[in-house]
């Protein structure tokens, strides 16, 4: 026989001892956590901790260890319930600049970590967690976009010095009535110059133009919606410190969300669905005017009226221009006063809005400003026939009043929140307000009883697949058929091991990829014994048989596992969901089956009968 390089030698080596180190995580389980995330990880120092064990406490909480573990803070506690607690007290007493989550912490050993091993992250199917398939209202994206061509197009039109005598809107339209000819005409190519996204029509009498939404542009409005939402859903479910979830469109308006390991899913539904943001408003009148305008529905021109429900849904009149709003801001923290020990968000604008607020207050200093609240909500009622109807209703109120104290821009605090709103408020203005309102269609919660359930099925039927290629292998081929076991071995191995370090997600589907890539992976150990029984039967000597055997076998073994990664390759860029995480462990089993099966087995045969005289071999 051949010699077997010593360099393949040194890589098996080398591919056992990678194998043995990155599965060993998934042996340890995991513990029901809290983590911790700040701005800055050098504020999560000792002192920290100290602070921590003095919140958990005070609650009588015990944890079973509370330490960094990369770059966060983790708080191990013994059961769901303390967790909870331990999760609720955190969020309420750290106060600005830290991020609390639920989370389930591995107990992988610290040598381990420091190598960069880590266990498989397990999907919403074996995890447990929440799903939910979102709806983009689009047809709240364009009645925007109407509303504020409603505004620009009459104030373009009266900066170019074109009158016109009415406007008015029609469900999707807006109609402009002109006094003449000549100015119809002038405002119809002023529009078609400045306004190419809407489409103009003739009214209904000869002085009148109606405008609406083009259909390039109703398509792109509805697409950038969508993806809009995408990017700030995305960012939401980053706030919510949840491993590997996924966020990702399913046709023209849809958007499904899964969040493995979350156990707070109302909080995770109230995030997700939410479309609050912050206005800064001049207050005008506070007193009579406001309770005049509240009781017969007259509101002075250049204001609106709100009301402040926190303090006894006070009517309060404020000016209709917006001095800074929710998309101008930077950052927004969650906090406790200094001076009031109330709950409060500080809030950080950018740079067009910290020139408004200074030239505000730098000008109304003593005067009150207002902070208006708007959220829009899906509440689920039912009717006389018991069936779920959805209504989509506005929030909007004053949280806060207060004296302009001094001249501000760019950082400020917005009180009047509970510590519950505090923290919500901060991660949705933190994400971005979404482009259109989601309602949620479809939620399934999957408990983790039940992802035991899967993983130990799965479990079942892996050991069970096993079981019986091994059985088969050593029946049929004898010794030639435990060393394509000791393969088999190696390729779970190494399949585990490149996965976890990956950290690709493994699904249940995953799962039925593992089960099945131990098929295939002896596949090429038929090939190859089945070829040395061929070259045997035509009284080759045993040594030759073997080298033959590996080398005419490899063609074929290649054919046949390349046309079937080519496959597995096609479902992940075309597939989604359960589909890719099949695809991705289909594929990376291929990659190892076919170094387990033709290196790793050629060692083995060539340690075991390279030095021996043979008259047979046991195949």
């Amino acid at each position: 026989m051949k010699p077997f390089a010593l360099w393949k030698t040194l890589l098996l080596l080398v591919a056992v001892t990678f194998g043995a180190i990155y599965a060993a995580p998934n042996l340890y389980g995991e513990d029901l956590a809290v983590q911790i995330s700040a701005e800055d990880s050098a504020d999560l120092d000792s002192v920290f901790g100290d602070q921590v064990s003095r919140i958990l406490g005070e609650r009588g909480l015990q944890a079973k260890s509370s330490q960094i573990e990369l770059g966060r803070w983790i708080v191990r506690m013994p059961d769901a319930e303390s967790q909870l607690q331990a999760a609720d007290a955190l969020r309420r007493d750290l106060g600005r600049g830290y991020q609390v989550a639920l989370n389930l912490a591995p107990k992988t050993p610290q040598w381990l970590i420091d190598l960069g091993a880590q266990p498989m992250a397990l999907g919403l199917d074996l995890r447990g967690g929440v799903h939910f398939l979102l709806e983009v209202d689009v047809e709240d994206a364009m009645a925007t976009s109407m509303k504020r061509a409603l505004k620009d197009v009459p104030a373009h039109l009266r900066k170019q010095d074109i009158r016109y005598s009415g406007r008015r809107q029609e469900g999707s339209s807006i109609v402009l009535e002109f006094p003449d000819e000549q100015r119809l005409e002038a405002a119809q190519n002023e529009i078609r110059s400045e306004f190419s996204e809407l489409q103009i029509e003739p009214g209904e009498n000869s002085l009148a133009l109606r405008l609406s939404l083009s259909e390039a542009e109703a398509k792109r409005i509805q697409d950038f919606a969508v993806r809009q939402n995408l990017t700030t859903l995305r960012n939401r479910v980053n706030e919510l410190g949840v491993a590997e979830p996924l966020v990702q469109r399913q046709g023209a308006n849809r958007i499904v969300v899964q969040l493995p390991g979350v156990q707070d899913t109302a909080r995770a539904k109230g995030l997700l669905q939410t479309t609050a943001t912050l206005e800064y408003r001049a207050v005008v009148g506070e007193g009579s005017e406001a309770q005049s305008a509240a009781a017969t529905g007259a509101v002075p021109y250049g204001t609106e009226l709100y009301y402040y429900v926190r303090e006894g849904n006070r009517p309060v009149l404020v000016k209709d221009e917006i001095i800074a709003s929710g998309d101008q801001l930077v950052d927004a923290q969650a906090g406790i006063d200094s001076e009031s020990g109330s709950p409060n968000v500080s809030v950080t604008l950018d740079g067009a809005g910290a020139k408004r607020m200074y030239a505000f207050t730098e000008s109304n200093v003593g005067k009150p400003m207002a902070v208006l609240f708007r959220e829009n909500e899906v509440v689920t009622t039912y009717n006389a026939k018991g069936e779920a109807v959805r209504e989509r209703r506005q929030i909007e109120e004053i949280i806060s009043i207060a004296n302009i104290r001094g001249v501000f821009g760019k950082r400020f605090q917005t009180t009047g929140l509970t510590t519950a709103e505090a923290q919500n408020l901060a991660i949705l203005l933190r994400a971005g307000a979404l482009a259109a309102p989601v309602e949620i269609v479809e939620e399934r919660t999957v408990g983790p009883s039940l992802g035991k359930d899967n993983i130990a099925q799965g479990v079942t039927a892996a050991a069970v697949g096993f079981g019986l290629v091994v059985i088969f292998m050593l029946l049929y081929y004898r010794v030639f058929g435990f060393i394509a076991n000791l393969a088999l071995m190696l390729n779970v191995l190494l399949l585990v091991a490149v996965m976890s370090l990956l950290q690709a997600t493994l699904t249940l589907p995953g799962i039925a990829g593992i089960v099945l890539t131990m098929g295939m992976a002896v596949d090429a150990n038929v090939l190859i014994f089945e070829r040395i029984r061929e070259e045997l039967a035509r009284n080759q000597s045993p040594h030759q048989a073997i080298e033959s055997g590996y080398d005419r076998a490899f063609l074929t073994i290649a054919d046949a596992n390349i046309t079937t990664l080519i496959a597995a390759i096609m479902l992940f860029a075309l597939g989604s969901g359960p589909i890719k995480g099949f695809a991705v462990t289909l594929s990376i089993g291929i990659l190892t089956s076919m170094f387990t099966s033709i290196m790793g087995t050629r060692a083995v045969v060539h340690l075991l009968f390279s030095r021996r005289r043979l008259s047979d071999l046991p195949v």
